[in-house]
């Protein structure tokens, strides 16, 4: 099995000074994804600064792993709005006269 880009959790509970319990609760909201290998659970590198937004909300604002679901997809729809806003105003720039 390969684990070269993955993360033991117990690793990044000693790091960044978190509960196993706040990483299986972003788990079971869907905000992050572990994979199990044996006896050993993972994070992909990829979500790590994800990982890292959601407990700066956690420890600096006291956001619950429920409010930090709210907050994520709350960006995720402002994103899609300014990708939606910037081909709206691309589409309207063909149609603009010098």
């Amino acid at each position: 099995m390969k684990t070269k880009n993955l993360i033991a959790i117990k690793t990044l509970c000693t790091h960044y000074e978190i509960e196993i319990s706040f990483i299986e609760a972003l788990h079971h909201i869907g905000l992050i994804q572990i994979e199990r290998i044996e006896r050993t659970r993972f994070i992909h590198h990829d979500q790590i600064s994800d990982l890292e937004k959601m407990i700066r909300l956690h420890h600096e604002l006291n956001v619950n792993p429920e409010g930090i679901d709210i907050v994520f997809n709350l960006l995720e729809k402002e994103r899609a709005l300014r990708r939606e806003l910037i081909e709206l105003k691309n589409r309207l720039a063909r149609y603009e006269f010098p």
